[in-house]
């Protein structure tokens, strides 16, 4: 099963035979088309935490996102088969306003932050207020913090990650890219949630959902919802 990334008018296939796969001679229909960002500040790791997903790989030479890459991926979730277009978005403030374009009709974000840069923590809240402004509402989202296996040069505390993500009442994990861990876990995770507000939004006797927003007050308009609870 092979996916298709572009970048900057350039594209190429990538090889993507992980966990959760749909093999190649299932021929059941889709169920979705599910749309995810990765968001954070430039050197994160959001381009290493795709590669590993993508294609089990490590590298210490990736260059930043320029503007925005993206890869195709078909998954089984829960026994559906769903195709999964993950975006991998330039963290510089120059492309910031290229990368607020792709929120719209996102279904999840995984928000990504170095636990070495105490700079890319802060900056969480930031990336939290481009969310709100510009993503649709609903949009599923995931407080990661990366380069776990770098405990030595720690900076942000676990504790510090997850009292976070409860603030805002979304779901936390720690990650590293280099040593695989926990990298399927968010990306599947985002999936299943992603794939649950896809459902909610195209059936026709789903009840109009509550929307709340990140302070905790009950609104009709720009939400962030929780996933993996």
């Amino acid at each position: 099963m092979s996916g298709v990334s572009r970048s900057g008018g350039m594209s190429k296939v990538r090889d993507v035979p992980r966990i959760s796969d749909v093999s190649s001679g299932q021929k059941s229909r889709l169920a979705a088309a599910l749309k995810v960002l990765l968001i954070g500040d430039s050197a994160v790791g959001k381009s290493s935490l795709l590669l590993r997903f993508s294609e089990n790989d490590f590298r210490h030479d990736l260059t930043s996102t320029i503007g925005v890459d993206f890869l195709i991926r078909t998954m089984d979730i829960d026994g559906e088969r769903v195709k999964v277009s993950i975006w991998d978005t330039a963290g510089q403030e120059r492309y910031r306003t290229i990368t607020e374009a792709y929120y719209r009709n996102a279904h999840g974000i995984l928000l990504i932050y170095d636990i070495t840069s105490k700079s890319s923590f802060d900056n969480v809240r930031g990336w939290i207020r481009s969310i709100e402004e510009h993503s649709t509402k609903g949009v599923q989202v995931t407080l990661v913090g990366n380069k776990a296996d770098m405990d030595a040069h720690r900076v942000i505390s676990k504790e510090q990650g997850q009292q976070l993500a409860s603030e805002f009442r979304v779901p936390f994990f720690e990650t590293s890219a280099k040593a695989d861990i926990n990298v399927d876990d968010i990306f599947v995770c985002i999936a299943r949630e992603s794939k649950r507000l896809y459902d909610e939004t195209h059936s026709l006797n789903a009840e109009k959902p509550t929307c709340v927003n990140l302070q905790g007050a009950t609104v009709p308009a720009q939400v962030i919802s929780s996933c993996c609870a």
